[in-house]
């Protein structure tokens, strides 16, 4: 008996049952719980909206279709994200968020709203294959020493950016990017669609050791370093280790997961040809992720590297610059994925003073180059990201342009468009958005660009920004400057 009602029996003297466990008296409660959780949303939210507004994340100015009415895009010419060559004749119905058909021209509902494309070309909505949300636009030493909500802070302004230079999806492949995934899923702030990995998981010394050489040894009774708490990277030695890392981040969200398997260009203690985890540790974090229904991708450069990722069932290649022509038929006998930067040591790449890693950065330069080549050669499945770091994300769109060096035009926007949506759907029911990405075709999201530009003859209209005129995300309307 509660003591309300132990009260009450007392002061009458009287036999009294409580009821504070009936079925009734619960289910007032939780409607009472639920009003006032909804309350103290609805306060939160408002001074979460607040702080966003103050830092220049609020949503984009944006609509929705009105209640019911479809939004039809017409007197255009598209590409579909598959097909080398550009569609007309048809208009573009979107219902639900989703492209609902492609009538033929004029044939739309009478009562749709409608955008008048004035015979520009509408393209999907791009995608980024390898993009770090959370470390994009903060210096190597602010991601490492900075307040984590001043992190987070910049993400989210930078998520607003990526979104309005034609990214409507990228697939994050390192680094603490779920919060920052669940606001742009709730219209906190404006962003592409996240894949998030979280964090690195490293191997003492590897590519995700963040840690200073004053911190060795580590204890078992040490705290974790600054990188691990703040989830960009996750140390494991040893297969025990590496699938509870793996499975860490999977309890958080995550759609595939991310080893680093390799050196980096200017890494500070792990060279570019290390090997990184033994095979066995590979492939804990291989059983983990296929437990899960998704996949796992791998940092890695070399031959060796690569040829042990593949043997322990990674599925995706992120760089791999140094691979040579055999390795390169390993990976298309495997089915394997290849994650491609134009890494080309150009006027927009790193800049290094270390003669070791400006070595390093020429040799990966040149790997780039045979890597497009080979890849076409043995039709290797590869994908188009940028892997930008500490800055420099305003880029972003000009390294997909560098691609039409090497290929057709419509070649590369395929490689991010239709081809890197198959990459995204490997992580199966893992995936956070149910339905087709980066394809113009009937049931997939209404994600598109219309554009001003000749997608046939070149991407240079990609640079600037002004010449995306309409960017659409699942229906949704963040810019029309028609």
């Amino acid at each position: 008996m509660c003591q309300i009602c132990f009260e009450a029996v007392a002061g009458s003297g009287l036999m009294h049952f409580c009821h504070c466990g009936s079925p009734d008296t619960l289910a007032a409660m939780r409607r009472i719980e639920a009003d006032l959780s909804r309350r103290q949303m609805l306060g939160g939210m408002a001074a979460v909206m607040g702080m966003f507004a103050g830092f220049g994340l609020a949503p984009k100015e944006g609509h929705a279709q009105a209640a019911g009415a479809p939004l039809l895009l017409t007197n255009l010419k598209y590409f579909d994200g598959n097909t080398l060559s550009l569609h007309s004749g048809v208009d573009i119905l979107i219902e639900e968020g989703r492209i609902a058909a492609l009538p033929a021209a004029g044939q739309g509902p009478a009562e749709a709203e409608r955008i008048d494309c004035g015979g520009r070309t509408v393209i999907p909505g791009l995608i980024d294959s390898h993009w770090h949300t959370t470390l994009a636009s903060v210096s190597q030493l602010a991601a490492m020493t900075q307040d984590i909500g001043f992190v987070h802070l910049m993400a989210g302004k930078e998520a607003g950016a990526t979104l309005m230079r034609g990214f409507t999806t990228v697939r994050d492949v390192g680094g603490p990017a779920f919060g920052l995934h669940a606001a742009v899923d709730r219209g906190v702030v404006a962003g592409p669609r996240i894949f998030p990995a979280g964090a690195i998981i490293s191997q003492t010394s590897g590519h995700g050791d963040f840690r200073f050489q004053n911190a060795l040894p580590m204890m078992p009774v040490d705290q974790a370093d600054y990188a691990t708490k703040a989830g960009v990277s996750a140390l494991a030695d040893g297969v025990p280790e590496v699938l509870r890392r793996a499975r860490e981040q999977l309890m958080k969200g995550a759609s595939q997961i991310k080893i680093a398997a390799g050196g980096g260009v200017a890494s500070q203690y792990d060279p570019l040809e290390s090997l990184q985890f033994t095979e066995e540790e590979m492939r804990a974090a291989v059983n983990a992720a296929t437990d899960w229904g998704t996949y796992v991708c791998a940092h890695v450069y070399t031959s060796a590297g690569i040829q042990r990722c593949i043997r322990a069932g990674v599925k995706s290649i992120e760089h791999g610059q140094l691979a040579d022509e055999d390795t390169v038929r390993m990976m298309a006998d495997h089915g394997t994925w290849w994650s491609i930067q134009p890494f080309l040591a150009d006027e927009d790449a790193n800049k290094y003073t270390d003669p070791k890693a400006v070595a390093a950065q020429k040799m990966v330069a040149e790997g780039t180059m045979r890597a497009f080549e080979w890849a076409d050669k043995h039709k290797v499945n590869w994908s188009f990201g940028t892997d930008i770091l500490y800055g420099g994300g305003e880029t972003q769109a000009k390294q997909l342009t560098k691609l039409a060096r090497f290929m057709s035009p419509l070649t590369a926007l395929h490689r991010a468009t239709g081809a890197a949506g198959d990459l995204l759907a490997m992580s199966g029911a893992r995936a956070p958005y149910d339905g087709r990405l980066g394809v113009i075709s009937e049931g997939a999201f209404a994600d598109l660009l219309v554009i001003d530009g000749d997608a046939e003859a070149g991407l240079d209209w990609l640079a600037d920004s002004d010449n995306l005129r309409v960017i659409l995300k699942g229906g949704r309307i963040f810019k029309n400057s028609l």
